[in-house]
């Protein structure tokens, strides 16, 4: 279903104010259906585009949208209807989920779930077809649960929390209110622990029995793997954001607000700060901490602890194959260079 809202009404919803351009009918244009986002250079009739980056300044001269949310120090700029606000990317979050049209990931509880007799079972909850959730689990008001997923043994999830499709959670594991889980995630698998031994096989299986305790209002990606403790619980605390295809393994904690992209890995047992950003490709050691307030950018490897906030970097950014291959050179020679400025330095000091 398309939802459709007048500029007028938008403007009150966004707590926006509605600017009209001497040129245009200033009723007419509070009347205008919205029933779209899109941006600057692509957005059309009855669509509303933003500008949150002062690059795309130039494109408010030449933009079909109806109306363009923007900053006050751009309303001059601006040819068409304007919706001010202080944070026009805020203003674009706010109006997405206005204009939000994704379904619903079930509707009542499907004749094809299955669910254990002793489940308990808040209002107004909905489960998917096909899904399993097993004795002792505890659904909390609102809860909405997509097709196919498992719900272990004892597992617990809160108010208002939706999971997409294919999801597993694994026994014990709990589940704040108002989170969001994206398809195929799966929350409380085993933790990689195994003691070395002699024989034919090397490695002997150690039982995880910890849990995963993840807080409120956490969003997690799709395909994203979140191990459960050896002893202690993995911890995602509150206001948490994971992008998909994360892997974070046992008894890692990751403080309130922290948000990691794609393909970032986190080793066992290492403790992330609050208000973290980790970008992808990231890759973290274990048994480490991480200060508050860290940014770690692309293809960054963290080896060690970081004890102050600030921008960290490791990759190295892509060049072209020629040079890549003489800066490779170059540092397989820095072990024999170095021990050439050593004796250098040895002769100099002599003399």
């Amino acid at each position: 279903m398309i939802m459709t809202y007048t500029l007028a009404e938008i403007a009150i919803k966004l707590d926006a104010k509605l600017i009209v351009p001497a040129a245009l009918d200033e009723q007419n244009e509070a009347l205008t259906q919205i029933s779209g986002l899109a941006t600057l250079a692509k957005a059309g009739t009855g669509q509303v585009a933003f500008l949150a980056n002062s690059k795309y300044q130039q494109q408010l001269s030449s933009t079909n949208a109806s109306a363009v949310i923007v900053s006050p120090d751009a309303v001059e700029a601006c040819q068409v209807s304007a919706l001010v606000m202080d944070n026009p990317y805020m203003g674009y979050a706010m109006l997405a989920s206005l204009l939000d049209s994704t379904p619903k990931v079930s509707c009542g509880i499907h004749p094809n779930a299955v669910i254990a007799d002793d489940v308990l079972i808040g209002e107004n909850v909905s489960v998917g077809a096909n899904t399993v959730i097993e004795s002792g689990v505890q659904l909390a008001d609102n809860v909405s649960i997509g097709a196919g997923c498992f719900i272990g043994h004892g597992a617990k999830i809160g108010e208002s929390t939706i999971l997409w499709a294919n999801i597993t959670i694994y026994h014990r594991v709990e589940i704040g209110h108002h989170c969001l889980i994206q398809a195929s995630t799966v929350i409380g698998s085993d933790g990689f622990g195994y003691a070395p031994v002699k024989g034919q096989y090397k490695w002997h299986k150690i039982p995880q029995l910890g849990s995963v305790i993840i807080g409120d209002h956490v969003e997690i990606g799709a395909s994203t793997t979140i191990d459960r403790g050896a002893l202690d619980n993995t911890e995602i605390r509150d206001g948490v954001i994971l992008d998909n295809q994360i892997q974070i393994a046992h008894n890692v904690i990751v403080g309130e607000n922290t948000a990691i992209a794609g393909c970032t890995v986190i080793a066992g047992s290492t403790v992330i700060g609050k208000n973290c950003t980790i970008a992808g490709l990231v890759g973290v050691n274990g048994h480490i901490t991480i200060a508050d307030n860290c940014v770690f950018t692309g293809m960054s490897m963290v080896t060690k602890n970081i004890s102050q906030a600030g921008v960290y970097s490791s990759g190295m950014p892509v060049v072209q194959n020629k040079e890549w291959n003489k800066t490779n050179a170059r540092v397989k020679r820095l072990d024999s260079l170095t021990k050439r400025v050593k004796e250098l330095e040895k002769l100099l000091a002599k003399n």
